[in-house]
C-alpha cells in the first residue's frame, strides 16, 4: 500500500501513545539489562518516544564487561545534531559518556543547543565492577557538565567521587539519611539545579542509621536535593541480585517523567516506585546481576503494583477532592481545639449510627469474597469497628450523652445518604468497587489523625478532641488502614482501564458523600 501521500495525526500531550521525547546519549549494553537498551525499555513502558546517540559499545552480560569500543566523539555529535535537526528532544539523559573526548564534546552540544532539561546519571563503575569511565574524565564531568544539569543521580560511591578534589580527602562515608543530605547539597553547589542522591548503596536500620550487618538491613532511602528542597523517598530493602541496570533505568524514568511535564519532585518519586517493583517484579535472567522487569505495568495499568491508592489519591480529578475533606474546616476546627462541643457531640451520635452500616458494609464485603483470605479480613475490619464503636461509647458518656440515647436518636439524612449509597454499592457492584466505596471513610479518618495527630496547629493540652484524634494513630485502627489498603491493592493489578475509571468515580462520590457529612455540623459558633 502507496503510504507517500498520507498524512498522519500530529503528535501532541493528548496523545497517550507517545507522552514525551527523550534523547539517550550512553553506550550499549549487549546483554540488554543496562545503557541504552535499559533506557530505551523504560521510556516504552512510561508510553515515550526514545532517541539515541550511542557512546560506546560493550560486551557484557550479568557477570561482568568483558570489552568496550569507544564511538568517536565526532560520530556522537553527528548523532545528536541529526536528532535536533528532526526530532527535538524535549529531556536530555545521558548515561556512560566513556571518555573525555566525549564529555567535553557533549558539553558544548548541550550549550549550543540551550538543553534546559538535562538527566545526567554521572555513570563511572558498573554493577559488576568494571570502569566505565576514566578517572581522567571525572574532572571534565564535574566541571563541563554539571553545571548545564538540570538532575543529577547519582549512586553514593559517585557522589563521593564527584565531590573529591584531587590531593584532598573525599567526604566521610555514609552513617545516616542526614549523611546523604549533605552530600546532595555538595553536589547543588557544584552546578545542577537538583540532585538525587541513590542509597542504594547503603541500607539503613529502622532508626535511620546505616545497617552494618544484612540481618539489619530494612529500608533504603533516595535524597532528593534542590534549592531549600529536601525530599526523602523511602522504601523497603530488598534482597536482591536483580540490580543490572538500576541506575540508568531510574534515571531514564526521571527523563520520561518530566517529558510529560511532572515537576522534578513528582518526577523522581514516581520513578522511585517505578524502579523498586521493577527489581521486585525482576525475571530473574543470568547468572550474575540479572536485570529488571521494565514492563511491570505494562498491563494497561497507569500504576505501579501496590500503587494503586497511591495513583487513586493523586489523580488530578480526586486530589482536590480528597484535600477538600482531610482539611474540611471541621477537622481543622477539632485540631485546634475551637470546634463547638454542640457540633462534636451530634457528630458523635451521627457518626456512631455511621459505623453501624459501615459494619454491615464490611460484612457485605466478607460474603462476596472469593477466598478466605479477603473473608477473614473483612471480617477483621469488623472487628476493628466494633473497638471503634466501643470508644465511642465511652467518649460520648464523657460528654453525658448515654449509648440509649446514641441509638434512640434519628439517623441524619446525610448520614443516611452516605451509608446507603455504600451498602448499593456493594449489592449492584464487585467486591473490589465495595472495597473503593469504603475507602474514603477508612483511609480518610487514618490520614486525618495522622495529620493533626503531627501538626504543629494542632492544640494538644487543653484540647477536647485531641484524645479522639490519637484514636486514629492508634495501633489498632492503624493496623485496619494498612488491611483495608492491602485488600485493595491485593486486586487492583487484576484491572484494566476501564474499571480504573469506574473505580475512581466510586471513589471521588464517596469522598464528596464524606465531605457532606463534616457539613451536617457547624465548624465555628454562630455569631
Amino acid at each position: 500500500m502507496d503510504m507517500s501521500n498520507t498524512q498522519l495525526p500530529p503528535v501532541s500531550s493528548h496523545n497517550p501513545e507517545l507522552r514525551g521525547r527523550v534523547l539517550l546519549v550512553a553506550g550499549s549494553d549487549s546483554s540488554g539489562g543496562a545503557g541504552l537498551e535499559a533506557d530505551q525499555k523504560v521510556l516504552a513502558a512510561h508510553g515515550c518516544y526514545a532517541m539515541t546517540a550511542t557512546t560506546a559499545l560493550t560486551a557484557q552480560n550479568t557477570l561482568g564487561v568483558d570489552d568496550i569500543h569507544h564511538v568517536p566523539a565526532d560520530f556522537v555529535k553527528k548523532q545528536i545534531d541529526a536528532v535536533f535537526k528532526d526530532i527535538k528532544p524535549d529531556v536530555i539523559k545521558t548515561g556512560m559518556l566513556a571518555t573525555a573526548d566525549i564529555i567535553g564534546m557533549v558539553a558544548k552540544a548541550f550549550a549550543d543547543y540551550n538543553v534546559n532539561r538535562l538527566v545526567l546519571d554521572p555513570v563511572m563503575v558498573a554493577t559488576t565492577g568494571a570502569q566505565l569511565l576514566p578517572s581522567e574524565a571525572v574532572n571534565d564531568l564535574r566541571e563541563l557538565l554539571l553545571p548545564q544539569t538540570f538532575i543529577v543521580t547519582p549512586n553514593i560511591p559517585e557522589a563521593r567521587r564527584l565531590l573529591t578534589v584531587p590531593g584532598q580527602e573525599p567526604p566521610p562515608e555514609v552513617r545516616s539519611v542526614d549523611d546523604l543530605v549533605e552530600l546532595g547539597r555538595g553536589l547543588l553547589a557544584l552546578g545542577p539545579e537538583w540532585v538525587l542522591v541513590k542509597g542504594g548503596h547503603s541500607p539503613f536500620k529502622a532508626d535511620g542509621t546505616v545497617a552494618q550487618t544484612e540481618d539489619e538491613k530494612e529500608v533504603v532511602y533516595d535524597v532528593l536535593v534542590g534549592g531549600d528542597s529536601v525530599t526523602k523517598i523511602q522504601a523497603a530493602y530488598q534482597k536482591t541480585k536483580n540490580t543490572h541496570g538500576t541506575g540508568c533505568s531510574l534515571a531514564s524514568a526521571v527523563a520520561a517523567n518530566l517529558s510529560m511535564g511532572l515537576d522534578p519532585v513528582e518526577a523522581v518519586k514516581a520513578a522511585c516506585a517505578y524502579v523498586e517493583a521493577a527489581i521486585r517484579f525482576a525475571p530473574g535472567y543470568g547468572e550474575g546481576n540479572g536485570p529488571l522487569n521494565h514492563f511491570h505495568s505494562m498491563h494497561t495499568l497507569p500504576f505501579a503494583p501496590d500503587r494503586f491508592v497511591d495513583y487513586l489519591l493523586n489523580r488530578p480529578d480526586v486530589a482536590p477532592v480528597w484535600h477538600k475533606f482531610v482539611n474540611h474546616p471541621f477537622v481543622l476546627a477539632m485540631g485546634n481545639g475551637t470546634l463547638p462541643e454542640e457540633s462534636f457531640k451530634n457528630y458523635l451520635i451521627q457518626d456512631y449510627l455511621y459505623l453501624v452500616h459501615f459494619a454491615r458494609a464490611n460484612a457485605l464485603a466478607s460474603y462476596k469474597a472469593k477466598n478466605i483470605k479477603d473473608i477473614a479480613a473483612g471480617a477483621k475490619i469488623v472487628t476493628h469497628i466494633n473497638t471503634e464503636m466501643s470508644l465511642h461509647i465511652d467518649y460520648c458518656a464523657s460528654f453525658g450523652i448515654s449509648k440509649e440515647q446514641i441509638e434512640a436518636t434519628e439517623e441524619h439524612q446525610a448520614c443516611t445518604a452516605y451509608t446507603r449509597y455504600v451498602l448499593d454499592v456493594g449489592m449492584s457492584s464487585d467486591w473490589l468497587a465495595l472495597q473503593v466505596a469504603l475507602a474514603p471513610c477508612l483511609l480518610g479518618y487514618g490520614a486525618i489523625g495522622k495529620a493533626l495527630y503531627e501538626s504543629r496547629d494542632t492544640k494538644r493540652e487543653g484540647n477536647t478532641y485531641f484524645k479522639w484524634i490519637a484514636n486514629y494513630v492508634a495501633e489498632d485502627y492503624v493496623e485496619a488502614v494498612k488491611t483495608g489498603r492491602e485488600l485493595m491493592e491485593r486486586h487492583a493489578s487484576g484491572l484494566n482501564l476501564g474499571q480504573v475509571e469506574e473505580l475512581v468515580k466510586v471513589f471521588i462520590h464517596g469522598t464528596k458523600m464524606e465531605i457532606g457529612f463534616w457539613e451536617m455540623f457547624p465548624s465555628t459558633t454562630s455569631a
